[in-house]
């Protein structure tokens, strides 16, 4: 046997010896991280990239073997990422991907946006962006865990301004719902489908700061942290922002980073403990037929109670639901009875199931609403009451803290009970901030100028109603809701005008006064008017009308074409009645010359006269 064969049989012997000694729990652990923020034809999202920074660097301390991190990638750069984390994939037991950008939901289908997409039709997604599917397909050759988050429920630019090419396409905000097909699947979404998430104001968003604290912590269960993750962004958003995580997992735990060697027994488990994890396990699914399950598996006790409530909240959703279609149906047969002619009697009942309709919809909407808060306020007492209970009887302030953290075991109903009482001395019912965020939202859009008091009166309700007439919404004005909330939040800039008092005009967001130029004047229009003067008179003057004398004056001089016109004698009616004989000593004149009045005849006034008519006639016996 030659020197080479023996050295190449040692190191393959070493190498098995290497492999045979390591942990059971050496797994490789893959992980693809991209964040897209600088948008060619889009606003630039600030938060994304140094998200995707940060769980980079949380998943390399935590030991990943493989943590692949771009930033701003185009439809090309994006392909060949996916495409190379798939050969990465194909020998990993656990697959993790994090996307932080923009991504949109066409037709109940989720699609992630590269940097240099234009998606000026809807059609266009196919083309310029690539679906969840795509990237569920790059990790499913894992063969243990399989893990999606998306960071990317955004408030998104392009849904407005995408032309549909079919209405009936639907273009929602936020993500749509998904279920994977592949087990041990979990795909995280940063808010509830139909939901956008906040940025925040710090360097990273809530959802990536909760994230970054729980997602690598040893041995933790990767559906608790999820969990916890869920409560974290819940109470730094106000209640505005609920993470929800998608897919099942089997028994066992599963976690990202493997629990170190206990150094000591682990102290007796907590008889309610089995019952906790089993409703936060029931809580995580969120639908009626996994708490139902969890009753009747555990009909009595705390968490029972808490179940009765998470269900009593999804039935007064449903509720709400089949109200407000209800209503928009009654509305849809007035308005067809109105515009068909219908007979008087017909409308008053159409107009009479829509008042019904109506009404019943704002009761839904306030049933909904209190059993909401019902349902956060025993969340939080429980939470708090756990953490309370855990501290005391770890007998040390490290203990404590880690309690508070990790929410260890749970504590009895009693126990939770009296740590729900304290916890409710000094807290505020979320309603009141809810109250508070609706009345900032809207004195952002200038549709709010009171008190941010946290009361919903009439001046509130006021300017809810002023922003549905101005952006065309339906809201309801009576209560502070999430809905409204977040149909406020969609609006970048001002929504209700700037309304000035007389004299003063709209400059941005104030009023400027109106000063008009000389010799001009402000009027009830509230704009300049040029002063006039007053308009004369014209009145007749009888003193200047010339008198006859002046006539004869002002006429011309007779010429050869023109004679002068004689003068109208005056009427000799009268000496007509006199005798024959007393005719003489008359004058009768016409336009060409005048003559004695022959004997025997006499004047006789016959009217008319002027040029070529002679008003008197000659009359002979």
């Amino acid at each position: 046997m030659s020197l080479y064969t023996h050295l190449r049989f040692f190191v393959l012997l070493a190498a098995s010896l290497f492999l045979v000694s390591q942990p059971a729990w050496a797994t490789k652990r893959v992980a693809l991280v991209l964040g897209n923020s600088s948008y060619q034809n889009a606003p630039l999202l600030p938060n994304p990239a140094n998200d995707a920074a940060a769980i980079a660097a949380t998943l390399k301390g935590a030991g990943f073997d493989v943590v692949d991190s771009r930033l701003n990638l185009s439809f090309t750069d994006m392909r060949r990422a996916l495409r190379d984390f798939a050969d990465q994939a194909r020998d990993a037991d656990i697959a993790l991907v994090y996307y932080a950008g923009h991504g949109i939901e066409i037709d109940g289908t989720n699609y992630l946006i590269p940097t240099d997409a234009r998606l000026e039709r809807d059609t266009d997604i196919y083309d310029e962006a690539f679906s969840l599917d795509r990237v569920l397909l790059a990790i499913e050759p894992a063969r243990q865990l399989r893990v999606v988050i998306v960071d990317a429920c955004r408030n998104n630019p392009f849904a407005d301004s995408m032309k549909r090419t079919i209405a009936s396409r639907s273009i929602s905000r936020g993500l749509a719902r998904v279920e994977p097909t592949v087990s041990n699947t979990l795909i995280a979404f940063a808010a509830k489908a139909g939901l956008t998430a906040l940025d925040g104001n710090s360097k990273n968003s809530p959802y990536a700061t909760a994230l970054i604290k729980y997602i690598a912590k040893p041995g933790l269960d990767l559906r608790r942290a999820f969990g916890f993750v869920r409560d974290d962004v819940l109470q730094a958003t106000g209640n505005r922002q609920e993470p929800y995580v998608y897919g099942s997992l089997g028994g066992e735990d599963f976690a990202l980073v493997p629990a170190p060697k206990a150094a000591e027994t682990a102290p007796p488990a907590n008889p309610q403990s089995e019952v906790r994890r089993d409703y936060e396990l029931a809580l995580q699914l969120g639908n009626k037929a996994a708490l139902s399950a969890f009753l009747a598996q555990h009909p009595d006790g705390f968490y029972a109670s808490l179940a009765k409530l998470q269900l009593a909240q999804i039935d007064a959703e449903d509720a709400r639901v089949a109200a407000t279609e209800k209503a928009r149906q009654a509305e849809q047969q007035r308005a067809r009875l109105a515009s068909d002619g219908a007979q008087r009697a017909d409308q008053e009942k159409a107009a009479a199931d829509l008042k019904a309709a109506e009404e019943a919809r704002i009761a839904a909407e306030r049933t909904k609403q209190a059993a909401q808060e019902q349902a956060v306020e025993a969340e939080r007492k429980r939470r708090e009451s756990e953490s309370s209970a855990a501290g005391i009887a770890s007998g040390n302030k490290l203990a404590a803290q880690n309690a508070a953290s990790n929410n260890p075991a749970g504590a009895t109903p009693a126990e939770d009970e009296k740590g729900a009482k304290i916890a409710a001395l000094s807290t505020e019912p979320p309603q009141t901030d809810l109250v508070k965020s609706v009345q900032n939202e809207l004195s952002r859009v200038g549709c709010f100028t009171g008190a941010v008091d946290g009361k919903w009166n009439a001046a509130s309700q006021r300017s809810l109603a002023l922003f549905n007439r101005h952006a065309g919404t339906k809201l309801d004005a009576k209560l502070a809701s999430l809905d409204a909330l977040d149909a406020i939040k969609l609006r970048p800039s001002r929504v209700c005008p700037l309304i000035c008092d007389h004299g003063y005009r709209p400059d941005g967001d104030q009023c400027s006064k109106i000063t008009c130029a000389e010799g001009s004047f402000l009027n009830d229009d509230n704009e300049c008017e040029k002063r006039r003067g007053k308009k004369p008179v014209a009145k007749r003057n009888m003193d200047d009308r010339p008198s006859r004398a002046d006539r004869a004056a002002r006429e011309p001089e007779p010429t050869a074409d023109v004679p002068r016109r004689p003068a109208s004698p005056k009427p000799q009616a009268d000496n007509s009645r006199r005798s024959a004989s007393g005719a003489a000593g008359q004058i009768y004149c016409n336009d060409l010359t005048c003559r004695p009045v022959k004997r025997g005849c006499h004047l006789e006034y016959r009217g008319g006269g002027g040029y070529g008519a002679d008003p008197n006639a000659e009359v002979c016996n």
